[in-house]
């Protein structure tokens, strides 16, 4: 059986080639184009973030003379103060955390389902804003509304002859701080949630309901678990977000919570003593963790982009 000859071949591999070549040619100027346009955020990331964590971790395993020691280190790991610092950073971390992913998962899927524009807008642009305030100005704000002789506390004392601190109550300690760091992560969440759902495809509520299955399958079955690696992603981002946090918790309770943060600012730049050494421990041993929720932040990302598609 003779094999049919297709004539041109040649000429359209060398077409082929020469385009695959062209097409190569202009992905690596498009590159070129694009590394140039990211050298400044690189030199950026150099100069303020790099080479201070590395000045870090090498301060971190010298003493004041300058000697190499592990005498840091030992002391983080001896030291009640500094152990129970790490356990209460990471508690009140975790659990501002954890509150602000269930209440802002809530938030995020009713403004997700809200037919009227300019509202979602509005919300999602003042959640842009409160994101964003934290710091000393909040720690003020919720002083001035919740403190001992705040609005809303001589409001309930007023009209309702209700003293919240005598329930219980107090702004200055583990829950009160918990409280004021849900503030600016609650909208956090709801900024990352509200594209998740969006990455819900409506085919699988409608294929779930042709085979069946209620709204709370659908959701019990296909749509959580497809959030679910979303959720943990963004857990991990608001853990690592409150972790780091300093000025509000220093402002709100300096010496009633005994948080990392503020034991690196008493070590590096007490009124009593100094101590560079064990700050930059400190400092270390934050990274870590840091590198630790980070790390699992983007593992789920990528888990959660082969549902959407990317």
């Amino acid at each position: 059986m003779d094999v049919p000859v297709i004539r041109g071949t040649d000429t359209t591999q060398a077409t082929l080639s020469r385009s695959v070549k062209r097409r190569s040619g202009i992905r690596w100027g498009y590159s070129m184009v694009s590394w140039l346009g990211l050298a400044p955020f690189l030199v950026f990331c150099l100069l303020f973030e790099i080479l201070p964590t590395l000045v870090i971790l090498q301060s971190s395993f010298t003493d004041d003379q300058g000697v190499a020691t592990l005498d840091n280190y030992q002391r983080i790991l001896t030291q009640p103060s500094t152990l129970r610092a790490f356990q209460t950073s990471i508690s009140l971390s975790l659990v501002s955390a954890l509150i602000s992913v269930v209440i802002g998962f809530i938030a995020a899927y009713g403004v997700y389902t809200m037919r009227t524009s300019w509202l979602r807008n509005l919300l999602i642009g003042f959640s842009s804003l409160a994101a964003n305030f934290s710091g000393v100005p909040l720690a003020f704000a919720f002083v001035s509304t919740l403190g001992v002789t705040g609005f809303v506390t001589v409001l309930f004392k007023t009209w309702f002859h209700v003293n919240l601190y005598d329930l219980g109550f107090n702004l200055y300690n583990f829950w009160g701080l918990a409280l004021t760091y849900v503030y600016f992560e609650l909208p956090l969440m709801l900024l990352i949630t509200v594209p998740a759902l969006s990455a819900l495809r409506n085919v699988w509520h409608e294929a779930a309901t042709n085979l069946g299955a209620s709204t709370f399958t659908y959701w019990r079955k296909v749509a959580f678990p497809i959030l679910l690696p979303s959720l943990i992603a963004a857990l991990m981002l608001l853990f690592a977000n409150a972790f780091g946090a300093f000025a509000t918790a220093y402002a709100l309770a300096q010496g009633n919570i005994n948080l990392v943060t503020i034991l690196i600012s008493f070590a590096v730049a007490g009124n009593v003593s100094v101590d560079v050494g064990l700050g930059n421990a400190l400092a270390v041993g934050m990274i870590l963790v840091l590198v630790i929720s980070v790390s699992l932040y983007v593992f789920m990302l990528r888990r959660a982009s082969t549902w959407q598609g990317r």
